[in-house]
């Protein structure tokens, strides 16, 4: 959403004393290292997210971004903080007074990324968004940095501050992050506190909302110009320390597609998950498929499933007629790989399926078999039954 200030004309390991205001809080006045365009600029890349690859969006867009900086020439380190032990900050100031710019606790945090974050040129903090800031992991990982402090209390233009130690040389920020809400105003408490923390060392914000909607098959053009326009991004960044206008336009442009039907087939995926009792990652491992609970998510779970490969010599309209707890009717018109789905009834269907509304879903969402329930005339069929075993066929499971 914002990009950062160039801050090319500081220079790295600049004397404290000689920048503006004197010695400048690295939360307020972030502007220590040197920009260059070299390719020995090194980047860690820190990673938040607790979810693996394939399945964090998170993940996902930062492998964009380093790329990009990769091919820009940067050295690219990508931090997984989920398979690092970090301690939460305990208060306890040993790193103030005991052992100056050192941290009590011996974990990963100390031994390993502290000094990787010293010797960076720029940071990326990368972090889904939970409860509309940085999670947890991020935030014991930025509170960890506080041995870069000295405890003591500077005051310059009405501000407050600890200064930076004169030894040790924080580096410039990009703070990335996605949400599943469509609104860009979610990521505000976000950039309030990051701008607050990093200041003019905050070099690019990247906000992706609605990003849950990137894994719909129709929206796989817009995700791929959203992913190209973010390695784009990753090359600017390191080329001139800053992202232009038209590229950060393309990250965060609406996302299309139906929010209200996206939205309905999420409620429907919790509901099924809670009566199920299983966890997400639970669910999609069992291949199960949402459960309908009206004939609008009906329609919805079967186009999903709907396989036009499977449809490509087919014509025909499939009507289900429902009773019992939802009652009504809807049709689906197949035309040579094409479907169209349409509520109410239609007098020359080429096979209406009768059934009571709880025992189709049993159908369709694999709990019972078609054939068996048919059998036992559990629900009717009429018209061209040739159709009624290719149900399956041309719908599937739903994703």
């Amino acid at each position: 959403m914002r990009t950062g200030e160039s801050i090319c004309s500081f220079s790295k390991g600049h004397p404290h004393a000689e920048l503006p205001g004197a010695l400048q809080d690295w939360r307020g006045q972030r502007v220590l290292k040197n920009f260059h365009k070299e390719t020995d600029m090194k980047v860690i890349a820190l990673n938040s997210s607790p979810r693996g690859e394939g399945i964090s969006k998170t993940g996902v867009l930062l492998d964009a971004l380093a790329a990009g900086m990769r091919e820009a020439g940067a050295e690219v380190e990508t931090i997984h903080l989920r398979q690092k032990k970090i301690n939460n900050c305990m208060g306890c100031f040993t790193c103030w007074t005991k052992s100056p710019g050192v941290c009590i606790h011996k974990d990963d945090m100390t031994r390993e990324l502290f000094p990787k974050w010293l010797e960076a040129d720029i940071a990326v903090y990368a972090t889904p968004l939970y409860h509309f800031t940085v999670n947890a992991s991020m935030k014991a990982f930025i509170e960890r940095t506080l041995p870069v402090l000295e405890p003591f209390l500077l005051r310059v233009d009405g501000k407050t501050f600890h200064p930076l130690r004169q030894n040790l040389n924080p580096p410039r920020s990009v703070v990335l992050s996605v949400a599943g809400f469509p609104e860009p105003s979610v990521f505000d408490q976000l950039s309030l506190y990051v701008n607050s923390l990093f200041g003019k060392g905050l070099l690019a914000e990247i906000y992706r909302p609605g990003a849950e909607m990137l894994t719909l098959p129709e929206l796989a053009k817009t995700k791929k110009d959203i992913l190209e326009a973010t390695v784009q991004a990753g090359r600017e960044i390191v080329q001139s320390g800053s992202i232009c206008a038209r590229g950060m336009e393309r990250i965060t442009q609406p996302i299309g597609g139906d929010f209200d039907s996206f939205s309905a087939m999420s409620n429907l995926f919790w509901k099924s998950c809670i009566q199920e009792g299983l966890t997400p990652r639970e669910f999609h491992q069992r291949n199960l498929i949402p459960r309908p609970d009206s004939i609008e998510t009906f329609m919805m779970v079967m186009l999903r499933g709907f396989k036009p490969e499977c449809a490509a010599q087919t014509k025909a309209v499939i009507q289900f007629t429902f009773s019992g707890e939802v009652e009504g009717s809807c049709h689906f018109r197949i035309d040579n790989g094409r479907i169209e789905a349409k509520l109410g009834a239609l007098a020359n269907a080429d096979l209406i399926v009768e059934s009571p509304f709880g025992t189709w879903m049993d159908v369709t969402t694999g709990k019972s078999g078609g054939k068996w329930l048919y059998m036992r005339r559990k629900y009717k069929a009429s018209g061209d039954m040739s159709l009624l075993p290719r149900i399956r066929e041309l719908f599937g499971r739903a994703d």
